[in-house]
């Protein structure tokens, strides 16, 4: 065949060896192909032979049949339009397993990118949404399969007799074709079953996610319902008031414990289901497990507190019985007292009879008179409370007239009984008499009343007439205000004895183990190594004990009839009291070496010279429990001292000691931090310390499927201070008192002029972040409780706003300069010009 254009390379795909050309048959086409074959021949003759023919059966010479159709004298069999319809549906196949991967990849990527919900309704949608998604697109895949090898079983030739020739040849073209289709449908069962294994991770992670919400929505219900129970029993911290109430307070308490009980039950139903999913290898084991011990920890705090709580209140109950009875006593004694009449005792019998009562009463009020509250807070482990104590010592001063007198009475019975004389007339003494110091805060029963003496069968008679004697007295009770004097000066008289036990106690210790530590006869029984640790092991505490017997033991006596000049008393020595931050921070160093030698023959032979009960480390343990006691009595004296004189001052004091506690507790803990690299002094004051559950934000991009670890958060332990906020991660370590004193690792820094805050962060009302710089690190982070949140946020707004603020007046002050310089530049300017203008007047 012959062509009216020239060739070119581009026209073929390789390389031509020979032209052959058919000349047509009849005359008027050959014309017309010799003389387009003539004008083009160069271009042929330069570069390959070229061959006329003149037949088909010519063309026969040089092609084998086999490579011919039938139209040019061949036996191989084809059919151009099927080729054509074929060979678009093999391209069409290709080009929709090419769109199938791209869908899959597509639904894969917004799987894994899409922004996951934080509410359980919304994530079962989603789930249901993408189970939906996937089975479509498993059935395009089928789909897809099924074309492909409807094409396949297409290009396989029938095997049919007289065409085995051409069927062999046949097959050599399709077989290229046949690779084709095998290879895209390879490709898509590889496609299928990595999205198959994908889709079956994603999957389980999902439910996983979800499991987990459920889970973490029963826990945070748990958690909410323990602490309303927690807090209802806190209500009843209160051990003090009458015996009524403290009747009343057990049956809430017993109704709580009733509540309790279904609240364990459900909180353990909720730990055991979190056991099942960390049995299943949920992916969020660490935060299952953390739940799971937290409701433990939980469910025993409120198992405990309960039981405390009942012990207590118990307790408390029993001695407000045993108060009962004393004043029982008194009340007792006082009518015994009216009704021993002078005619009742003329004979000898009557005297011994008399006496025997009085023996009687006595030795039934003996241990009510010998009760200490000392005593009373040791035995029933109950913290007394200034009213109770003044009760006590009221009834305690009249149970002691009262014996008085009946002693006096005794001498007189005891006269009468051995010579018969008339016995002189006692008087008996009103109530008002009976106890000088303080009007008792009891009021006495009106009506009859019998009571039976255990000893004896004797019975006395409580007429009418007594009682109304008894009552009339209770109209001089105090009244409120000098009720609060009394209760105000019993906490200022304990303040100022407390304070000379505790100088005694500091002056033993320094006296009886400090310089014994020099005392060479001592030398023999004591480690050469402990020799040098005189410092360590005592810190500062002579420091602390010559303030205290030198100025601040004889400023608190001076108030003794002054409680106006306590508040002045702690304000003008507040800067004195920060020498006990230096003891607190030496302490556990102190109690390393305690640990080290406490078994030694020094200490103990110091302990048994001095005839301590207790050991040197309990000693060491008083300066800090006193600096601890301080505000609780400052409490107690500004609780009686409302709208008197120097209560604000008492305010203050309490404030300060409030702060000094808080600065020495801050101070031990930033001891701890390990690894920080610089002073931690020159990040300014410690505003406030904590533990965090905190998680690492992205805050520029949405929360994605890969991101799902952040359900595991880190524990942190974070310092904010006027300069800058410390993460650090607190250690756990083994040994005794690792619990008391904390370990940190330094993890990194933020300054408070590139730091910024959200204070609300969805699903949580405990979480809120901390950003830095551009939002480039984000740390959401979760306070225990919502209360510690709003105080973290005020002190660093407090913070943030002060550093505008200092911000502000810089750039005032910047301003201020260059406009004073651009004064001074065009003064200069203006003094250049007139002397310029000197010169060349001049």
């Amino acid at each position: 065949m012959a062509s009216n254009n020239p060739p070119t390379s581009a026209s073929f795909p390789g390389n031509l060896h020979l032209v052959l050309v058919l000349r047509p048959t009849s005359f008027l086409q050959r014309t017309f192909t010799d003389i387009g074959f003539w004008f083009s021949q160069e271009d042929f003759m330069l570069k390959l032979p070229v061959v006329m023919l003149s037949s088909v059966s010519d063309l026969l010479t040089y092609i084998d049949d086999k490579q011919l159709t039938p139209e040019l004298g061949g036996t191989l069999q084809y059919c151009h339009s099927e080729w054509i319809i074929f060979r678009n549906a093999i391209e069409n196949f290709a080009l929709t397993v090419k769109e199938m991967a791209q869908m899959l990849q597509s639904f894969g990527t917004e799987l894994a990118e899409t922004e996951l919900p934080d509410d359980i309704p919304s994530i079962e949608e989603i789930l249901a949404i993408r189970a939906e998604r996937y089975h479509l697109l498993k059935n395009d895949i089928t789909a897809v399969t099924k074309e492909g090898k409807i094409l396949l079983t297409n290009l396989e030739v029938p095997d049919t007799e007289g065409a085995v020739s051409s069927r062999l040849e046949c097959h050599r073209q399709i077989s290229g074709d046949w690779q084709t289709i095998n290879k895209l449908l390879t490709q898509v069962h590889d496609m299928e079953t990595a999205f198959d294994g994908f889709w079956e991770k994603h999957q389980l992670k999902m439910e996983q996610y979800l499991q987990l919400w459920k889970f973490e929505e029963d826990f945070q219900q748990l958690v909410t319902e323990v602490e309303f129970l927690l807090n209802q029993q806190a209500e009843l911290a209160d051990v003090t008031g009458t015996i009524a109430q403290v009747k009343q307070k057990i049956k809430k308490l017993e109704n709580l414990d009733e509540n309790s009980q279904e609240l364990l039950s459900k909180a353990q139903f909720v730990i055991l289901h979190g056991h099942k999913l960390a049995a299943n290898h949920h992916y969020a084991l660490d935060l299952i497990c953390q739940r799971c011990n937290e409701l433990r920890y939980l469910s025993d705090i409120l198992v405990n507190e309960i039981k405390a709580k009942r012990i207590q209140l118990s307790r408390t109950f029993k001695m407000h019985k045993l108060l009962q009875q004393a004043r029982q006593c008194c009340d007792e004694g006082e009518c015994l007292l009216a009704n021993q009449e002078i005619d009742k005792f003329q004979s000898k019998e009557d005297a011994q009879k008399a006496l025997q009562d009085i023996e009687n009463f006595l030795e039934m009020a003996l241990p009510f008179i010998n009760y200490e509250p000392e005593t009373l807070q040791y035995e029933f482990d109950v913290i007394l409370s200034p009213e109770l104590k003044v009760q006590m010592k009221t009834i305690q001063l009249k149970l002691e007239n009262i014996r008085s007198i009946f002693e006096n009475q005794q001498a007189g019975f005891r006269n009468l009984a051995d010579k018969h004389v008339r016995p002189i007339q006692f008087v008996v003494p009103t109530p008002e008499n009976l106890v000088t110091s303080g009007t008792p805060f009891f009021s006495s029963k009106q009506g009859k009343k019998t009571w039976r003496q255990n000893q004896s069968n004797l019975k006395i008679e409580v007429v009418h007439d007594c009682q109304e004697k008894r009552s009339s007295g209770q109209s001089s009770s105090l009244d409120n205000g000098n009720s609060l004097d009394v209760l105000k000066n019993h906490v200022l008289n304990e303040l100022i004895q407390t304070e000379r036990v505790y100088v005694r106690e500091l002056y033993t210790v320094l006296l009886g183990y400090r310089a014994e530590m020099d005392n060479p006869e001592m030398f023999d029984l004591m480690p050469p190594l402990l020799r040098n640790k005189k410092d360590i092991l005592f810190g500062n505490m002579a420091e602390i004990y010559e303030f205290h017997n030198d100025i601040f033991l004889s400023s608190l006596e001076n108030c003794a009839h002054a409680p106006e000049r306590v508040g002045p008393c702690f304000l003008e020595r507040k800067d004195d009291f920060q020498m006990y931050a230096k003891y607190c921070q030496n302490k556990p160093r102190s109690e390393t070496i305690w640990r080290k030698y406490s078994e030694c023959a020094f200490f103990q032979e110091c302990q048994r010279k001095l005839k301590h009960r207790l050991r040197l480390d309990s000693y060491l343990l008083k300066p800090v429990q006193r600096i601890t006691k301080y505000q609780l009595l400052l409490k107690e004296l500004l609780k009686y001292s409302k709208d008197c004189e120097g209560s604000a001052l008492l305010k203050k004091a309490l404030d300060a000691m409030l702060d000094l506690l808080k600065s020495v507790n801050d101070s031990m803990h930033q001891i701890a931090i390990n690894g920080y690299i610089g002073n931690l002094n020159e990040l300014g004051k410690m505003i406030m310390q904590g533990g965090f559950s905190v998680w690492i934000g992205h805050k520029k991009c949405a929360t994605k499927m890969k991101d799902l670890a952040r359900f595991k958060p880190m524990q942190r332990h974070l310092f904010l201070y006027e300069k800058a906020i410390v993460f650090c991660k607190r250690r756990v370590e083994s040994g005794e008192g690792s619990d008391r004193y904390p370990s940190y690792s330094f993890k990194h820094c933020w300054k408070m002029d590139e730091v910024g805050i959200t204070e609300y962060v969805k699903g949580d009302n405990r979480k809120f972040e901390i950003w830095y710089g551009e939002k480039e690190e984000v740390y959401i982070v979760q306070a225990s409780n919502v209360d510690v949140k709003m105080t973290w946020l005020k002190e660093i707004r407090n913070i943030l706003l002060k550093q505008q603020e200092l911000l502000t007046v810089k750039k005032r002050k910047q301003q201020d300069q260059l406009t004073e310089r651009d004064k001074f530049q065009i003064s200069l300017q203006q003094n250049d010009d007139l002397e310029g203008r000197s010169d060349a007047w001049r």
